[in-house]
Order: structure tokens, then C-alpha cells, then sequence
């Protein structure tokens, strides 16, 4: 009966540290999401859509329907003619801004990821710790099955 008791307890240390694990995984989560500034989160929602299939599509529609309108529609009067020096400098213009903007989510989500790096490597090593005790367990028990198996002339 100790030993079921013991296999409990085990088990309860366990659940408890699976708990602690994920209310400190939330926890990072909820630190760095809880003092974003709405230009903080704006450039997060930038990041996400510029970096999306959706941002890829509607943009090279608009590409299309630029040199469209600027090659068949408005003939005679573009507004931006071949070799299309103002779609250049749009395009430019949305590279410069767009970059800095990704790499502020980019840097804020490297930092969050550092924290629960950090966080594997704390279980990590709590496993290795645990692992040894294991091992050293294991011996013991291998050698005192071996004194049993001497003492009962068994090979």
C-alpha cells in the first residue's frame, strides 16, 4: 500500500509542475501582450497580413490593374506612363514603411520566444535532475537484486 501512496504523490508533483509550467507559459504570453501600445499591436497586425498569401494576391491585383489602366485603358492620357516611375515610387515608399514595421513585431515576438527558450531550458534541466535520480535509483535496486540473487544461490 506505500508504494501506491508514492506512485500518488509522484504523480501529484508531476501535475503540479505540468500546472506551473502552463501558468508560466501564460504568464510570458500575457507580459508581453499586456503592455503593447496601439502602435505596437498595429504593426503586430501589419506583420501578420503583409507576410499572408491574402497580402500576396491583392497586391499583384493592384500591380495588374495599375499597368492595366496605365497601358490599355487610359491611352491617351495615362496617369502614370511606361516605365511607370510613380508605381516605382509607391512601391518604394510601401518598402521603406513596411520593413521597419515588420521588424518591431519581429523583435517583439524574438523576445517573447527568448523568454520561453528560457523556460525549456528551466524543464530541461529539472528533467535531467529527475532522470538522474531515476538512474540512481535504478542502480540501487539492480544491486540489491544482486545480493538477493547471491543470497538465494541464483545466477
Amino acid at each position: 500500500m506505500a508504494k501506491n501512496n508514492e506512485t500518488l504523490d509522484i504523480l501529484k508533483i508531476f501535475q503540479r509542475e505540468i500546472k506551473k509550467v502552463e501558468s508560466t507559459l501564460e504568464q510570458i504570453d500575457e507580459f508581453y501582450s499586456r503592455d503593447l501600445r496601439w502602435m505596437d499591436r498595429f504593426s503586430d497586425r501589419i506583420a501578420e497580413f503583409g507576410g499572408s498569401w491574402k497580402f500576396i494576391i491583392g497586391f499583384m491585383g493592384v500591380i495588374l490593374a495599375w499597368l492595366v489602366l496605365n497601358t490599355i485603358i487610359f491611352v491617351t492620357k495615362p496617369i502614370d506612363p511606361f516605365p511607370f516611375i510613380l508605381l516605382n515610387l509607391l512601391l518604394s515608399m510601401l518598402a521603406a514603411l513596411q520593413a521597419p514595421v515588420i521588424l518591431m513585431a519581429q523583435n517583439r515576438a524574438a523576445k517573447r520566444d527568448q523568454a520561453r527558450v528560457e523556460l525549456d531550458l528551466e524543464k530541461d534541466l529539472r528533467d535531467l535532475h529527475i532522470d538522474q535520480s531515476t538512474h540512481t535509483m535504478l542502480v540501487g535496486l539492480k544491486k540489491d537484486v544482486g545480493e538477493i540473487k547471491k543470497k538465494l544461490n541464483l545466477k
